[in-house]
């Protein structure tokens, strides 16, 4: 699954160079994850580095994007062009 920020975010600059995937951008009023460069840090570190750092815990996990850990992995190595870029496509939750 990918991560999001809420509303609840202070703009506190802390997580978005902490992303390995820069998956992180400040948004029109908050930061915001774009969930097709987020893996939650698998391929890079045991732990989301955003939501480690985050002094609110505003980074919850996204409902909208539903991934297990191998499609995690293969977003990852997509990233890294180490192909997989077919099984790394992220479909939306249906509602």
């Amino acid at each position: 699954m990918a991560l999001w920020i809420t509303d609840e975010c202070i703009n506190c600059d802390v997580c978005e160079p902490e992303c390995p995937n820069q998956a992180i951008s400040l948004g029109p009023e908050i930061y915001e994850i774009d969930p097709h460069r987020c893996t939650e840090c698998v391929g890079h570190f045991d732990e989301p580095q955003c939501v480690q750092v985050c002094p609110v815990s505003c980074i919850p996990v996204n409902p909208a994007f539903i991934e297990t850990r191998d499609q995690l992995l293969a977003k990852y190595r997509a990233l890294q062009g180490d192909g997989a870029v077919a099984s790394a496509v992220v479909q939306p939750a249906s509602s």
